[in-house]
């Protein structure tokens, strides 16, 4: 059974940052794209950031790059997503996700981890 558990969500200022970590089992981790998703209120869930199971390419969404920044570590089954320089519009339920294409399609999902930023 696959399993994708996302913590470290929070409440934060604005400017502030947080790491969010997903720990994966049920699966070969590295074998896997790992891809972060958010889902602000009232809003349709969008890619933030993919890492290639190769862990040498990445995708980032214009609103976020150069701020977040993903990464895995494949001997704890554990994809992150560091945030820096934090908006209140990066608030919203993130996810993270699991697949074998690259780099378009998620087979598991986590339960999702809530970021809130305050002005």
């Amino acid at each position: 059974q696959v399993q994708l558990v996302e913590s470290g969500g929070g409440l934060v200022q604005a400017g502030g940052s947080l790491r969010l970590s997903c720990a994966a089992s049920g699966l070969t981790f590295s074998r896997y794209a790992m891809g972060w998703f958010r889902q602000p209120p009232g809003k349709e869930r969008e890619r933030v950031a993919a890492l290639h199971w190769s862990g040498s390419i990445t995708r980032y969404k214009d609103s976020v790059n150069g701020r977040f920044t993903i990464s895995r570590d494949n001997a704890k089954n554990t994809v992150y997503l560091r945030m820096n320089s934090l908006k209140p519009e990066d608030t919203a339920v993130y996810y993270c996700a699991a697949g074998t294409n690259w780099p378009g399609q998620y087979e598991y999902w986590g339960q999702g981890t809530q970021v809130t930023v305050s002005s």
